[in-house]
């Protein structure tokens, strides 16, 4: 298993983390590993409970959008698993609006962002 355009992995959570939900709200949807390092290796997550209220509060806050944040246990740690569904109607993060694409997250900027909101 490696990072992919469905895939992105997080050792611990900051809240600029919600560009990578906006991104794969407004693509195709994915899941945000956190307790993962970019090896993919479970390195856990400190307060995954308290994390388990917090993000999807700051998610619904920020980007108006539901997530489900799922609880995993691998050789007594701790990691979180957010999956996000895809969106058919365009996604802001403080008035800017990103995608997945590939394994990188894009800033959509310009023609591109022009596109974008006239599909959807």
């Amino acid at each position: 298993m490696k990072e992919n355009q469905h895939l992105e992995w997080k050792e611990t959570w900051r809240d600029e983390f919600l560009r990578w939900v906006c991104g794969f709200a407004n693509a195709e949807g994915g899941a945000l590993h956190i307790g993962r390092n970019d090896k993919g290796i479970i390195v856990g997550v400190p307060d995954a409970a308290k994390l388990m209220e917090d993000i999807p509060n700051k998610v619904r806050d920020a980007l108006g959008i539901l997530v489900a944040v799922n609880l995993h246990e691998e050789n007594s740690l701790s990691w979180l698993e957010l999956i996000v569904e895809p969106y058919p109607v365009p996604i802001s993060y403080r008035g800017h609006y990103f995608q997945r694409s590939g394994s990188p997250l894009q800033e959509l900027k310009g023609a591109t962002l022009d596109r974008f909101l006239l599909r959807r």
